[in-house]
């Protein structure tokens, strides 16, 4: 699932402009992702590692981790949202099966710290990371049982991922960097915040 949100972060053409409410920090639709719960993850991530040894780790900070945090939830709905179109969900029961998968793989409980810190996903963000996997694999399944070629089964989640993203309008705050439609990522730019802190700070 983490190679699955390398790609579709680095695949996905949306355009993302200027964020349209206060407070948010980007917006799918009239869904706001609040500022707040970008500032959660960031926060929990950096307590995480306080718990681990990152010694040999290679560790995002400052704009990037927001960036990546933003991505992570921004990407989470528009998965959502196409799955909902295309009349597939994910329960609680599959997101349960998927983290004792995870747990398994990663070798029990213990150790579910340093593989998320390593990662870069908050624990709280462990479902979320799961259900947007889960909705790739669905619709991508869906997708080669329709008959495309597995070849090009990427490049028709990347079709259906576009369209509801401009059907639905979505917007993104400068602070976190702006949307570059020809890599197909959100990238810093001369309005992004300064280096990440707790919020508590």
């Amino acid at each position: 699932m983490k190679k699955f949100l390398t790609v579709a972060v680095a695949s996905i053409a949306v355009v993302l402009t200027g964020c349209a409410q206060v407070g948010a920090a980007a917006t799918v639709g009239g869904v706001r992702i609040s500022q707040a719960t970008v500032q959660g993850s960031v926060d929990s991530i950096l307590a995480e590692r306080a718990g681990v040894d990152t010694t040999q780790m290679q560790l995002e900070t400052g704009e990037e981790l927001n960036r990546t945090q933003l991505r992570r939830h921004l990407f989470g709905k528009l998965f959502r949202e196409v799955g909902t179109e295309l009349k597939i969900s994910v329960t609680k029961a599959e997101i349960d099966t998927q983290r004792a998968a995870i747990l398994q793989q990663v070798g029990g409980a213990d150790q579910l710290p340093i593989a998320l810190v390593a990662a870069g996903i908050a624990a709280k963000d462990l479902d979320l990371y799961i259900e947007t996997g889960t909705f790739s694999d669905k619709i991508s399944y869906l997708i080669a049982a329709s008959g495309v070629p597995d070849g090009q089964v990427g490049a028709e989640v990347q079709r259906l991922i576009t369209a509801k993203a401009k059907e639905l309008g979505v917007t993104v705050n400068p602070r976190y960097g702006a949307w570059d439609p020809v890599t197909a990522d959100v990238v810093a730019n001369d309005a992004a915040g300064s280096a990440v802190t707790p919020s508590g700070n």
